[in-house]
């Protein structure tokens, strides 16, 4: 995998006139997405379906965001919590990140941090915690919601990686549609709470604790294919989605691409499936260049991402924007900003290697 995906050590020197043209096209690259996101017509939250308003439920790193999603079997490091416990254990890492999460269309904002430790011992362990809201607006659904994570990875093998990870998620809904819908009748308000005759708000109508399984084989020293089901208690439900699905991934000290699938059984009435790709490639050895693709079926949606990121021995800063290519489509924003543990000397682990 590249260099830049284990943010661990600290690369060596490359030219400088390259990595000064790649930032170039990089950043031209970026305000041309930028500007096609401002350009192109803007979905209100309430034209949204509920799915990409609420993103399926995913949380993402800018990383994993910026492959369009493909990352389940190079998503080392924070982005294993939520796509591929197993994967965890593919680098040793302590890493501490911060997140933040946007769709201006989906009037959607969260913010949260993983922590991930595969440094002290063949126990690959992290935690997560994400919350936030969606059409927080007068008239707006109001939703807000939490999502709290904990998994596990441990090498079976040098080339076998198994994990799971325990998951909480909450949804409250505070506001009614107040257009097409049935308003604030006993019908849409039927999770109304009341304390002492008053009104206070409303139950959750998704309180929920569900689990992820995850295997991944390293083939060879740069090939990585992974299986993953999430949500696998069956919630039956469209904001929590049973998925399963995998990817391939072909990662080298520079260079890394990867290809995945997955089937949604909850989203729409019907099984769809979504399919992601996605690479990067290190500048300078710290910077890495990201973009990747989205083909959503259950929203007949394309979508396009970029991403940029400084990646130092002690931190890295990370960002990422996709857009939808066809009108009602969400612009989605993620943000990182992560420190390296291992780099203090603070940790200690058990061996060099699994």
């Amino acid at each position: 995998m590249t260099r830049g995906a284990l943010l661990a050590q600290r690369p060596e020197g490359a030219s400088r006139r390259a990595a000064a043209a790649w930032r170039t096209g990089a950043l031209s690259a970026a305000g041309a997405l930028l500007m096609a996101s401002a350009a192109g017509p803007a979905a209100a939250a309430d034209e949204l379906p509920p799915q990409l308003a609420y993103a399926y439920g995913e949380n993402e790193t800018p990383r994993a965001a910026a492959f369009g999603g493909a990352l389940r079997a190079l998503g080392n490091g924070t982005s294993a919590v939520f796509l591929n416990p197993s994967a965890m254990v593919e680098t040793r890492v302590y890493h501490l990140q911060a997140l933040f999460q946007g769709s201006p269309e989906a009037g959607r904002h969260a913010y949260g941090g993983v922590v991930v430790d595969s440094v002290t011992g063949k126990l690959a362990g992290a935690l997560s915690f994400v919350g936030g809201f969606v059409d927080m607006d007068d008239g707006g659904i109001k939703r807000s919601y939490l999502d709290a994570r904990a998994g596990l990875a441990y090498p079976l093998t040098e080339r076998v990686f198994v994990g799971l990870t325990g998951r909480y998620a909450k949804i409250t809904q505070d506001g009614t549609l107040l257009q097409g819908g049935l308003g604030d009748s006993s019908v849409s308000g039927g999770l109304r709470a009341w304390e002492d005759g008053k009104l206070v708000g409303r139950h959750a109508f998704v309180d929920e604790f569900t689990f992820d399984a995850a295997l991944t084989v390293k083939a060879t020293d740069s090939l990585y294919i992974a299986a993953v089901g999430q949500n696998l208690t069956y919630p039956d439900n469209g904001l929590l989605p049973t998925t399963v699905g995998g990817g391939v991934g072909l990662g080298t000290a520079d260079f890394s691409i990867e290809v995945d699938g997955l089937a949604d059984l909850n989203s729409y009435r019907d099984t769809t499936f979504r399919l992601m790709a996605g690479g990067e490639y290190l500048v300078a050895d710290h910077f890495p260049l990201r973009a990747g693709y989205r083909f959503d079926q259950g929203a007949d949606q394309h979508a396009l991402s970029l991403g940029l990121a400084y990646v130092g021995t002690q931190f890295a800063v990370e960002g990422t924007v996709r857009r939808a290519l066809a009108g009602g489509g969400p612009t989605t924003f993620v943000v990182g900003l992560a420190y390296h543990l291992e780099s203090s000397g603070l940790t200690r682990g058990s061996s060099d290697s699994f």
